[in-house]
């Protein structure tokens, strides 16, 4: 059983960054699908977004992240930290929220959603963004 485990949550104030990193001991992420969900209080689970299973070498990630967070995100993974990253900048307080990391075996869907698809979870870091 997987067990993915986020850290680099924090408070910052508006505008400022942070780097979420996901990580699971044993395993190699490259070969799985990764993704970045946030939920706020009182809100729906929404995904931030996510990068495919690595598909052989030499071959670009295909990433994608939401538009509301496209410009300011981004997902990157060190296959060889086996390691997934999400740095965040220019942080609103709407992005106050939990965030989690999760891991799919392939194929990869290439949509984003609440995370129903995913089967293993981190158990989240507070990301709280001051005004």
């Amino acid at each position: 059983q997987m067990h993915l485990v986020e850290s680099g949550g924090g408070s910052v104030q508006a505008g400022g960054s942070l780097r979420l990193a996901c990580a699971a001991s044993g395993y190699t992420l490259n070969n799985y699908c990764m993704a970045w969900f946030r939920q706020a209080p009182g809100k729906r689970r929404e995904g931030v977004g996510f990068i495919t299973a690595s598909t052989g070498p030499g071959l670009a990630d295909y990433i994608h992240v939401d538009n509301s967070v496209k410009g300011r995100f981004a997902i990157s993974r060190d296959n060889a930290k086996s390691a997934l990253y999400l740095q965040m900048t220019s942080l609103k307080p709407d992005d106050t929220a939990v965030y989690y990391c999760a891991a799919e075996r392939p194929p990869c869907l290439l949509v984003l959603g609440e995370g129903n698809d995913y089967t293993y979870w981190g158990q989240g870091t507070q990301v709280t963004v001051s005004s």
